[in-house]
């Protein structure tokens, strides 16, 4: 008897894994165009600069003579943010409301500028750091333990974390006090390349929750879909609509749960991209950063080459604002229909105080209400006294973008 030996099936029934089966799905080559939202560019338009004099502000506030010269500002200016072309002492002179400028005589005898805050200034710089400290001190801490959650490592230096720091509420001595003051939590630790970094010491699993999972009731965390809204008169093509139903509809991956095992080339991937930028702005104060700040980002997130493509492919996610000639990413749902936030957190309305100011200061300046004077010596300091002057606001403005 002669027994035939059966043929192989090449394409053999194998059993494929659940989330194989989902990734084979590569990720789709969706362009959306750009499309200016005049409500949220205003948003971001009312706090131009605000950074730059919040951190000025605490500056000054933190030293024990409660006033810089100039060139000790100068030496923090890589913190603001500001145009390079824009002198420091231009913009500080922007808002003599906030900003009290005098003179004191250095080693030779040439008078220095000083700066010093206005007591209304100071009053504000007050309510923020009592705010800070007690009001908010649980909320701001659990933002720093939830950025390092986000990372591979529980890890970030330094320069990264400062670069988010203003956007996160984080006060500006957080090294010497969040993170001294917590060793039970934080710790710092030298890195490869000789940076400092900071490292999160025990994993909380309270705070493991994004923001799109405590809004679902249900807690079925398999297929959560973002809110989206699109700038008004976006149109928005049936072939579109189409692939962002069905990308809502893959599985969302926690930015707090494992992904190793998720391909990079797939949509579900990226929707977990997605998900960390959507919880990271959550974690901001205002909703939004710069661009660049995230730049940093891409090794301790785990993040694919050119990573930020995804503001550009979720616009209904996302918004990129190029106000002031800085790209700024927005959550769209931190905001209105009219610009205002959704939830506003105490610190954001301590800094709309401080914007009120600044615009204040800016216009009544532009009115030719101030005009500094430099020949009065008290105690030998020069004190700058102001009054109405049109001819010095034209010359201020000409020399505004004066490199330093």
């Amino acid at each position: 008897m002669i027994f035939r030996r059966r043929p192989t099936q090449l394409f053999a029934a194998t059993r494929i894994p659940p989330f194989i089966k989902i990734q084979n799905r590569n990720l789709v080559n969706v362009k959306f165009k750009w499309v200016k939202d005049p409500v949220l560019d205003t948003a971001v338009s009312n706090a131009l600069h605000l950074k730059a004099a919040s951190t000025l502000i605490s500056l000054i506030a933190s030293n024990p003579d409660f006033a810089l010269p100039i060139y000790c500002l100068s030496r923090c200016r890589s913190q603001l943010g500001l145009p390079p072309d824009l002198k420091l002492s231009t913009f500080i002179r922007r808002y003599p409301n906030i900003f009290r400028e005098f003179y004191r005589p250095d080693s030779s005898g040439t008078p220095v500028p000083w700066y010093e805050l206005t007591s209304e200034a100071s009053e504000i710089h007050h309510q923020e750091t009592c705010l800070v400290y007690n009001g908010c001190y649980a909320d701001i801490l659990s933002r720093l333990q939830k950025l390092l959650m986000l990372t591979k490592q529980r890890l970030l230096p330094l320069q990264t974390i400062d670069q988010l720091r203003w956007d996160l509420g984080l006060p500006y001595d957080y090294e010497t006090t969040l993170v001294a003051e917590r060793p039970d939590l934080f710790s710092s630790v030298k890195l490869p390349d000789d940076r400092v970094g900071v490292k999160l010491l025990t994993w909380d699993k309270h705070l493991a929750v994004s923001h799109l999972e405590s809004k679902d009731p249900a807690r079925d965390c398999k297929a959560l879909a973002f809110p989206i809204r699109f700038t008004r008169g976006f149109g928005l093509k049936r072939k579109c609509m189409q692939w962002l139903d069905e990308w809502q509809k893959l599985p969302y991956t926690s930015p707090y749960a494992d992904w190793s095992h998720l391909d990079p080339r797939t949509d579900e991937s990226e929707k977990r991209v997605v998900g960390v930028f959507h919880e990271l702005l959550h974690l901001t104060v205002l909703g939004r950063t710069e661009r660049r700040n995230l730049s940093n980002l891409r090794g301790p997130l785990g993040m694919p080459q050119k990573f930020t493509k995804v503001f550009e492919r979720h616009p209904g996610i996302f918004y990129l604002s190029r106000k002031g000639g800085v790209q700024t990413v927005v959550l769209r749902e931190a905001y209105d229909r009219e610009g205002l936030m959704v939830e506003r957190h105490p610190l954001g309305e301590i800094r709309e105080k401080y914007a009120c100011m600044m615009r204040k200061g800016f216009l009544d300046r532009s009115r030719g209400l101030y005009r500094r004077e430099r020949g009065i010596c008290e105690g030998g300091e020069w004190s700058a006294g102001f009054v109405e002057s049109e001819n010095e606001m034209e010359h201020d403005l000409l020399s505004e973008y004066e490199s330093d």
